[in-house]
Order: structure tokens, then sequence, then C-alpha cells
């Protein structure tokens, strides 16, 4: 009787004491087998959309596409897998740390694409308080407890901790009063997930703090028409503007890693002081609009340099912010400092440039930086479709038009400049990897000391006619 009351001592303590490691999915001997865990992937959705394991175990996702293919990419766990369709794909890991982590489909799926995310929960692991343990007569050494409702077979013999069934896949989808899930699904509607914001990196010049994605080429095309739109029967030659001359300007971005990008791009817009500008920039994407950040910001610098990179550099620095008010409304502010934007002084009034020379323009100085404030603004329509309008105010130089004062006897007596802030609005279509905007602005320019200004001179109730182009590539 005594060694019967001394052996269940011995097998208890021994279930308490393995009941730590289990509660960690862990023992010194066996390695429980993953949690394993059905997710559907189709056009436009996972299921289950939030799937809840705890902290240190060992998590087997089996995802099936039930019709196109479709990718699963978890950032923080370093995953990004293809599914093709109608197949299924097996994914391992170690859920390490507790926290709520998005998922996404990587793979353009369609309209709904930007749409088909996730949430994986990781909850702390549950502490074991009263231990219901089950005896086998049977088989001596040998004690059952349950745990966190698992069961566990423990051979104090052997020394070997099994595990005796296994959630199922509807286990692992909370239920939706639970406080920690409703916190995920609100998450979950925040649309600003890294890679998968629904707008793209311009409005129509301002840009926005849309992450690039690592290892991709990213391609931008803009063109732009010189004549404001009018009415075809006041002008039937000039077609909307359509008719006039036009700027096209091309810009390239790859991403080297999930935050830092480089940059180049070519506008071929000559006027005075402004002629075949290239600009070099570097960019990182610091945060995304996600978890308890609530907004999206980048930093950016970069070089322009005239006549093909050859003089007159200019260098700006630059912030992007993005700001979610709603799932279809997104808000964003740029602020940018332009240095050296007009040195060498020229876009000042040369004296020689007149006859007889006018000295007064050896007085006549604008200023040698600026400071732009891009503002702006994306209201979905539909999944794939948006308004967008932008307005950039500035403060020092003003990129504009330098012109004469004439005084009685027809000699120049002083100058002003003329300047009009930018500002334009237009209508965007995104196609997963593609986005085509059609837009209208009051300018041509699209580097970044410059797009803040008209160099049309057009009032803000004129505009032109115009189109951005994305693309990306390689990934």
């Amino acid at each position: 009787m005594r060694q019967g009351l001394l052996l269940s001592v011995v097998i208890a303590s021994s279930a308490i004491g393995f009941s730590s490691h289990v509660a960690l999915g862990q023992t010194a001997a066996t390695t429980p087998e993953p949690v394993e865990i059905k997710v559907t992937a189709k056009q436009f959705a996972f299921e289950p959309k939030v799937i809840t394991v705890e902290q240190g175990q060992r998590v087997r996702l089996t995802v099936t596409s039930t019709d196109v293919n479709h990718g699963f990419s978890l950032r923080e766990y370093d995953i990004d897998e293809s599914v093709a369709g109608g197949a299924s794909k097996t994914i391992e890991f170690t859920a390490a740390r507790v926290g709520r982590f998005h998922f996404h489909c990587s793979i353009e799926c369609g309209d709904g694409h930007e749409a088909m995310m996730g949430t994986l929960v990781v909850t702390a692991p549950a502490v074991a308080q009263d231990l219901p343990v089950q005896f086998d007569d049977q088989k001596p050494g040998v004690v059952v407890v349950e745990t966190g409702g698992v069961r566990w077979q423990i051979d104090t013999a052997a020394k070997t901790v099994t595990r005796l069934d296994q959630p199922t896949a509807d286990s692992q989808t909370p239920a939706a009063t639970d406080p920690a899930v409703a916190q995920t699904d609100d998450e979950d509607e925040n649309p600003a997930v890294r890679g998968h914001e629904p707008y793209d990196y311009h409005l129509i010049n301002v840009p926005t703090p849309k992450a690039i994605v690592k290892g991709s080429l990213n391609l931008f095309f803009s063109h732009r028409f010189a004549q404001p739109v009018r009415p075809v029967s006041g002008s039937a030659s000039q077609l909307l503007g359509l008719d006039s001359s036009s700027v096209s300007s091309l810009g390239l971005a790859y991403g080297i890693t999930d935050r830092l990008y480089v940059s180049a791009s070519r506008s071929p817009l000559c006027i005075k002081g402004l002629c075949r500008t290239i600009e070099i920039g570097l960019g990182y994407h610091i945060l995304d609009e996600a978890g308890r950040s609530p907004l999206a910001l980048s930093a950016y610098a970069s070089i322009e340099g005239n006549d093909n990179f050859t003089e007159e550099y200019t260098y700006n620095l630059q912030a992007m912010l993005g700001r979610s008010i709603s799932k279809y409304v997104h808000v964003f502010f740029a602020p940018a400092w332009h240095i050296n934007a007009n040195g060498q002084r020229r876009f000042n009034p040369i004296p020689t440039n007149f006859f007889p020379p006018a000295l007064v323009a050896n007085s006549f100085h604008l200023p040698k930086s600026t400071g732009s404030f891009g503002f702006g603004i994306n209201i979905g329509l539909r999944p794939s479709w948006s308004l967008i309008f932008e307005f950039t105010p500035r403060v020092g130089f003003k990129l504009g038009r330098v012109q004469p004062i004439f005084g009685n006897n027809f000699q120049v007596i002083g100058f002003r400049n003329t300047s009009i802030a930018e500002i334009g609005f237009g209508l965007e279509k995104r196609v997963g990897r593609h986005s085509f905007a059609l837009t209208f602005s009051n300018t041509q320019t699209t580097t970044t000391s410059r797009y803040n200004s008209s160099n049309l001179l057009l009032p803000h109730n004129k505009f032109t006619i115009g189109f951005n182009v994305y693309r990306r590539f390689l990934k």
C-alpha cells in the first residue's frame, strides 16, 4: 500500500513537472507533431481569415488554391510561397513570438487581389492551473494529463510525452466574441499592408509612402500635354489639348530590401534653367500603416542634374506620410526641401537679355532654395478604381516666369515673378502589377524639385490632360 501511494506521488509529480514543457509544446525526448491547419485560397480571400496558435508551437499549414494561382506571404516569418491553381502547398514554421501578423496573396489573381489578406494570431502559452490526471491501470507509470483542451500521455518510465489529439482547423478560428479576435478583425479591415496598399506610388505628381517590393523593378511613365482642355466647339483644331506638344517622363525604381530602394528618372522638358533633367534617388520605407502604427511613412533623398546630369544640381530631402481614414479614403502629406533649386541664379533675369541692357536685373534676386508641401487624397470607388486629387503649396523659390516691368520710356525698371502652385486630379485604375491614371493638372514638371509649380502658368481652373502608367517587373 505504501509503495503504491509512493508510486502515485512520483507519477503525479512527474506529470506536473512535465506540464510546463507540455504548455510550450516541448519535451526532452519527443517533439509533438505540428499543429495542422488547412487553409483555402480563392478569389479573393483566405479561409480561415484568422489563424490562432500558441507561442512555441510548430505549425503546418496546408494551403490549397481552388481556382487560379495564388501566393501566401507572411513577411515576419520570411514566408513567400506560390500555390498553383487546383494544387496544395505545405508550409511549416514555428510560432516564435506573441503578436498579430498579417499574411497576404503575393501573386496577382484579379481585380480583388489587394483585398486578399488574413492574420496569424500567436498567443502566449496557457498556464495550467488544475491538471486533470488519469492513471492507466494496465500500464504502470503512464498517466494522461489534460491541459488547455489538449490531452497528453506521459510515460515516466520511458520518459516520453505523446499528444493524444490534434486540434482541428475549425478550432483554430476563434469566435467573433473573443476580444483578441475582434481587435484582429479590425486590423484586417485596415487595407494598408506592405506592398498591397490600395493606392499607387504617386497620386498625379505627389509621391505616396507605398513600399517598393524587395527584388522588384518598377517602371513609371508620365505623359503631359501642353495646351489646356478646351471645349471642342471653341477650338476643334486643339481637340481637348491632345493636338498640342507634350512631355513624356520615364522613371525606374528597384527594391534592394523590403524597405530600401533606389530610383532614377528623366524628364525631357527644356525651358530656361530646366532642361533634360535626370534625377537619382535613394528611399527608405520606415513604417507600415498596420498593427500599432497609425501612419505609413517613407523618406527620400535625391539629386537632380540638368543637361543629363552634367550641371546645375538640386538636392532634395522629402518625407511621405499616408493615413487611411477609412477602407476607401486615404490622405497623404509629402513635405520636401529642395536645396539649390535656383542655384547659379539660373532662373534670375540677365541684364544682357534686354536692349539696352537692364542693369536693374542685377538687383533682382529670387530665393535659392524651396520648401514644398504636397497634400493629396485617394478615394476608392471600387476595389481597383480611385479618384485622386493633390495640391502643392510652396515657400522660398517658386518656379514660374520672370517678367520685366517697363517704364514710360519703355526701359526696364524692375521685374516680377509670376508663379502658380501645382494642382491636379484624376481617375486611377489598378490591375495587379499595373496601374493607369488619367490625369488633369496644370504642370508638365515631374521631378521632385519642380512638380510643385506650374511651368505653364495655368491658373487653378485650367488643366492639361495626361496620364501616368506604372508596371512592376521581376517579382
